[in-house]
């Protein structure tokens, strides 16, 4: 279940929060993990209804206020329940979680009675949802006209370079703080020498996988083949870092690549690119007990529980120049970033496939990247009926399954949401092609015809 507490109501009298307590963080941000119910937050004199427009939009609760009361939420914390971490941000507003079985759970805030809270927090617009988009506090991407003194720029702005691609004329600048920040992106933007300069957004947490004591499935089972003469296909998997599979799927992982620096995927459980690999390899195998299709892990996130667009976009970048034939983006978040989208047209324009998930939240809108134009939005189902966690409406192409079985070890675990569907999807797609003359076009008309996206 993606949430992971649906069985207890909270309600009653809360202590007050950490007003006081601050420090100098990047980010300014609150990052909910619905899957194990895992609450991290640095919100710093944030108001009541942009901070529950943001709560409301991560886990997809309805979430009802009292009309006329109000806080700020000044609090620092990390890995925090739900119920712990909605104390240290409501202060000493009473509030009520009611679960529900066939439609979102419910929060109600108030200072009087429950009955009180009447008024509606709506997520449910893009425009909203765009109004609470993270982004790093300190932090702009650029891409340049050519020609362009990058390392001037930034010193006349007070700022450094801490990322760049002068192929692709991209810059990342780290400020001093948030003010000097957003004055540099105010002057930069009335500048027509500068092709597009925005902040770096932070997208989503990936679902964490949960254990299970008994799989209703075995481990996966797959030949590796070699490509045969229509060409090699590579699965480019955006994603976390990655462990070892077992003996017989290693094989079909290509060498790494980090855009974040080394990092180790040391932890004992499966991590969610581990988990999206195995699901591609399943959805495969499905099809047969072959294939010469391979996959290219691109770690995005690194040793951090969020990704930015500006590794997205490099890990697009790194995926492409590394041969993927076919990207899966099991990730996604509600900012639309102009310097992503660039990276991501250019990667279709060499005839690459994407597939990318719709998000979490259960809202009529589609997140970014899958909201790009060209890339392929999965939806999840859960049987017949598009799964209550799911995002959908304009831009849906398809859904698939939002559950999979994966194995690390002699364990087996499920992850649950968007994500496995975007990976069976990218699974079915580079298996059909593996081997045969289809283009993608002609598959992906298939999986339209065979997956179609249920009524809401």
């Amino acid at each position: 279940m993606l949430n992971c507490f649906k069985t207890f109501l909270l309600l009653g009298l809360l202590l007050g929060g950490e007003a006081g307590l601050r420090a100098d963080a990047a980010t300014n941000a609150i990052v909910w993990q619905t899957a194990n119910d895992n609450v991290s937050a640095d919100v710093r004199g944030e108001a009541l209804w942009p901070l529950l427009t943001d709560i409301a939009h991560q886990t997809g609760w309805h979430i009802f206020v009292e009309p006329g009361i109000d806080r700020k939420a000044d609090v620092k914390f990390a890995n925090l329940t739900s119920g712990d971490a909605l104390k240290k941000l409501l202060g000493d507003l009473n509030f009520a979680y009611v679960p529900k079985t066939n439609e979102a759970d419910q929060l109600y805030v108030f200072a009087t009675t429950v009955r009180a809270a009447t008024q509606r927090v709506n997520a449910a617009t893009t425009n909203q949802v765009k109004a609470v988009a993270k982004h790093v506090a300190n932090e702009l991407i650029l891409k340049v006209k050519p020609g362009t003194d990058i390392d001037a720029l930034a010193k006349s702005l007070g700022a450094k370079v801490i990322g760049r691609d002068d192929k692709l004329g991209l810059y990342r600048l780290q400020f001093p703080d948030a003010a000097a920040t957003d004055a540099a992106l105010g002057q930069l933007q009335s500048n027509s020498d500068f092709a597009v300069v925005e902040y770096n957004y932070i997208l989503d947490p990936p679902p964490a996988p949960q254990a299970i004591a008994n799989s209703p499935v075995g481990p996966v089972s797959l030949t590796l083949n070699p490509p045969g003469d229509n060409g090699h296909v590579i699965v480019g998997l955006i994603d976390t870092p990655i462990q070892p599979l077992s003996s017989d799927l290693q094989k079909f992982l290509l060498t790494p690549v980090s855009v974040t620096g080394d990092t180790v995927a040391d932890s004992t459980d499966p991590t969610h690119a581990t988990s999206m690999a195995e699901t591609i390899l399943r959805a495969m195998a499905a099809q047969g007990g072959s294939t010469s299709a391979e996959i290219l892990p691109v770690d995005v996130y690194g040793n951090s529980a969020t990704a930015t667009t500006w590794n997205v976009a490099l890990g697009v970048q790194a995926a492409v120049n590394g041969g993927a034939t076919v990207l899966n983006m099991s990730l996604g978040g509600t900012s639309d970033s102009t310097i992503l989208s660039d990276v991501i047209q250019q990667a279709e324009a060499k005839g690459i496939i994407i597939f990318a998930a719709t998000g979490n939240s259960g809202m009529s809108f589609v997140d970014y990247p899958a909201a790009d134009p060209g890339v392929i939005a999965v939806a999840a189902k859960d049987g017949n009926q598009l799964a209550s966690y799911s995002n959908y409406g304009i831009g849906t192409a398809i859904a698939l399954p939002g559950s999979s079985v994966i194995f690390l070890g002699s364990s087996a675990w499920v992850v649950q949401g968007t994500s496995p569907a975007t990976a069976y999807a990218t699974g079915i797609a580079a298996g059909a092609k593996s081997g045969t003359s289809l283009t993608w076009g002609q598959i992906f008309a298939a999986m339209q015809q065979k997956f179609p996206v249920p009524a809401k």
